[in-house]
């Protein structure tokens, strides 16, 4: 019996480290939202407590702040748009809510923006910022 050519067992090779690589980018991204859902101190995970105040804030949305939303989650890939609209809606929410606000304004989504994006992330934030030319000079204290 003759044994398999070289080629096939390179392939063999190849697409076994293929699979592996997928394998843990994929365990990875599984394994972070793993954590959100996983109760804190207080008994809520983080995803339980997005959906409070998505819920909790939804009445204060106007048609102007839902538009700035979307043009603030506009550099996300849209693979993961919703997932990030979701999560800075939350926290724009919190801040209006606490805030005591009966609308969203554009201020509240500026400040929920620079909140809800995580620190390795604010120089990309700050130059989107600046290309759309939006007012962030009062929450600068934010951008650590």
């Amino acid at each position: 019996m003759k044994n398999a050519p070289d080629w096939f067992m390179w392939s063999i090779g190849f697409w076994t480290i293929v699979m592996v690589l997928f394998m843990t980018v994929g365990g990875y991204f599984m394994f972070r939202k793993f954590l959100k859902v996983l109760p804190q101190k207080d008994g809520k995970s983080k995803l339980d407590w997005q959906n409070y105040w998505v819920e909790r804030s939804r009445p204060l949305w106007t048609d102007q702040s839902k538009a700035f939303l979307e043009k603030l989650v506009s550099p996300v890939p849209s693979a993961f748009r919703d997932i990030a609209r979701h999560s800075i809606a939350a926290k724009i929410g919190q801040v209006a809510v606490e805030s005591g606000a009966s609308q969203v304004t554009e201020q509240h989504c500026i400040e929920g923006y620079i909140l809800a994006t995580p620190k390795r992330d604010h120089k990309s934030l700050r130059d989107f910022l600046d290309q759309n030319q939006i007012d962030y000079s009062s929450y600068r204290h934010l951008l650590g």
